[in-house]
């Protein structure tokens, strides 16, 4: 199984502080069936900056450290980059990591809103063959108050991933339930585990995939999994199309 969505990296961001929280979060992979994991530091979002051959060398002594620890699991590049207008200019500059060097970005927005450039920057994107995937769109205020407004990015072409413990219900329950609202409406392509580290931001996924499963059937955590697995092949995603989801306000959520 691959997690495209990660903090393992150690002393980049908020993650894995040092190699030991690393190697602590790796062993808390595995045991949840993880084998890959696309290390996303965080990148841009007025806290950090981790530049791509700095991430990608992390990735590389923290692969050197799990062969070492006979840990079966391999991490490969990437960055959650806080959008911004020069998105797509500076992805051609490579001054930004996609997911693996795949045509599929990682793209972060604040959590109290949506940018109303985010369109424009996707669409900008989309027209040099990248994919954006919004990163845990549950968890955007202004998402849950009109959730027309993702359905409208991903009917014009983007991809979104859930945070696992958002389906596990470790941010509670009203967050669950709008979760499953956005799954049921085919709005969520990827369930990935946003780990920071193993005590308060953990992996959760079999979780996730157990309510996925018990919500909708196997075959729909079944199609979820196999696009992280088309992703890192540079494949093309299963999609289903997408649903408007009937707004409800939420109250007390971050």
């Amino acid at each position: 199984m691959i997690d495209i969505h990660c903090h393992i990296l150690p002393a980049l961001d908020d993650g894995a502080g040092d190699s030991a929280d690393s190697i602590e979060m790796a062993r808390a992979a595995v045991r949840q069936g993880i084998r890959t994991i696309i290390a996303t530091p965080h990148h841009n979002n007025g806290v950090y900056k981790n530049e791509p051959a700095a991430v990608r060398e992390t990735a590389n002594q923290l692969n050197k450290r799990l062969i070492k620890e006979d840990i079966p699991l391999h991490v490969l590049p990437g960055q959650e980059i806080r959008i911004y207008g020069e998105v797509e200019q500076d992805l051609a500059k490579q001054q930004l990591l996609s997911l693996n060097d795949t045509k599929y970005i990682l793209i972060e927005f604040p959590f109290e809103h949506v940018p109303r450039y985010a369109e424009q920057v996707f669409y900008d994107l989309q027209l040099k063959g990248y994919i954006p995937v919004i990163a845990h769109p549950e968890r955007n205020r202004e998402i849950r108050e009109n959730p027309s407004l993702l359905y409208h990015l991903v009917e014009k072409g983007a991809a979104s991933q859930i945070t696992s413990g958002s389906l596990a219900g470790t941010f509670g329950k009203q967050l669950k339930a709008f979760s499953l609202r956005l799954v049921e409406a085919n709005l969520i392509h990827f369930v990935a585990s946003d780990a920071h580290n193993v005590k308060t931001r953990n992996f959760h996924t079999q979780e996730a995939l157990y309510v996925l499963e018990k919500e909708f059937g196997s075959e729909l955590p079944y199609m979820l999994t196999e696009n992280a697995e088309l992703l890192l092949r540079n494949q093309t995603i299963f999609r289903q199309p997408p649903q408007p989801v009937k707004r409800r306000k939420l109250f007390g959520l971050f």
